[in-house]
């Protein structure tokens, strides 16, 4: 599985205790917040037996647009339960048999699902944050910086919610398949991006004559889709404050995507921060620790909905760099 090994990689899963160690939540498992192609989409919900602040953190599992079940593991979300956070763990549909784009739409009816059970899970719907790692990073920029508005009309009730969050936290995203790495570098075809990452990129769409998904080859096309999927293309004086963490010596998602987005968060009026590790690189040991500091930046911007409009009235950007 591609997402346990990266998270493997990134050390993780070190001194990661058993559920069994964990006895100061609820967890219910598979609860299904939607369907494709016959296909449940399922989250976990972790509720603190004590102490609940009545907030809901979400996270994306996602390494590699990978997800899987078996990556909602402690370490990822111990903290948050320990400061009486809610937490959602989210799998969404993921490559090699969905694109991008496809994802997107899953994370999108996860929050809008929280958000319309709410009461069900004790949490207050106008406080929701997110957070991930990678793809799980940029999925939570997607949401926090594209997340739209309930459509009245819908005819499930779930899709009449809004997919906005108000806080995001995540380490190291892509931000721009336009410029990756550096200004005008485009990563529009699946071949652009490493093998074990290229078919989450294989856009396709059905052919009305055959009824086959084909491969979409037209690059201005192509170009749309990775401009709609990429996080700053969406930026906008009303998204939520953000916070970065990101190695300096990352050579699978250059820091760059990270500089160029909190520049532009901070230019647009947004409250961000980036977080730079030195000489740290796509993910690092003790990263675990740096939850840590995810907390506290919800802690600030979650703590009550007058608390978190007041931070945005007066928004402000800092780059921070700490040892890696």
């Amino acid at each position: 599985m591609i997402v346990l090994n990266l998270f493997l990689a990134f050390g993780l899963f070190q001194a990661a205790p058993s559920r069994a160690d964990e006895p100061g939540f609820d967890r219910k498992e598979d609860v299904i917040y939607g369907r494709k192609y016959g296909t449940a989409l399922t989250l976990d919900v972790l509720t603190p037996k004590a102490n609940a602040k009545g907030v809901g953190v979400i996270f994306m599992v996602s390494g590699g647009f990978v997800s899987s079940h078996e990556a909602i593991q402690p370490v990822f979300f111990k903290p948050f339960l320990d400061h009486g956070y809610t937490v959602f763990a989210v799998v969404h549909g993921c490559q090699p048999r969905f694109q991008v784009p496809e994802i997107i739409e899953d994370v999108n009816r996860a929050v809008r699902f929280i958000r319309h059970h709410a009461k069900d899970y004790k949490i207050d719907p106008d406080r929701l944050g997110v957070y991930g790692a990678s793809a799980g990073g940029h999925l939570s920029l997607m949401l926090g910086t594209a997340g739209k508005a309930g459509d009245p009309s819908a005819k499930d009730p779930v899709d009449r919610e809004s997919s906005r969050v108000q806080a995001v936290a995540c380490f190291f995203p892509p931000t721009d398949w336009l410029n990756f790495g550096e200004p005008g570098k485009e990563r529009l075809r699946a071949t652009d991006f490493e093998p074990q990452f290229s078919a989450a990129f294989d856009y396709r769409k059905p052919d009305e004559k055959t009824g086959l998904w084909l491969p979409i080859d037209d690059p201005d096309t192509r170009r749309e889709i990775a401009r709609a999927t990429s996080p700053i293309t969406h930026v906008t004086p009303d998204d939520p404050p953000t916070l970065l963490i990101h190695g300096d010596a990352d050579t699978l998602v250059s820091i760059q995507q990270s500089e160029s987005f909190e520049k532009k968060l901070r230019e647009t009026g947004v409250e961000s921060r980036l977080i730079v590790k030195k000489g740290s690189g796509h993910g690092w040991v003790g990263l675990d620790k740096d939850l840590d500091t995810f907390v506290e930046w919800f802690d600030q911007h979650l703590a009550k909905p007058a608390a978190a409009k007041a931070a945005q009235a007066a928004p402000a950007g800092a780059v921070e760099k700490r040892p890696g």
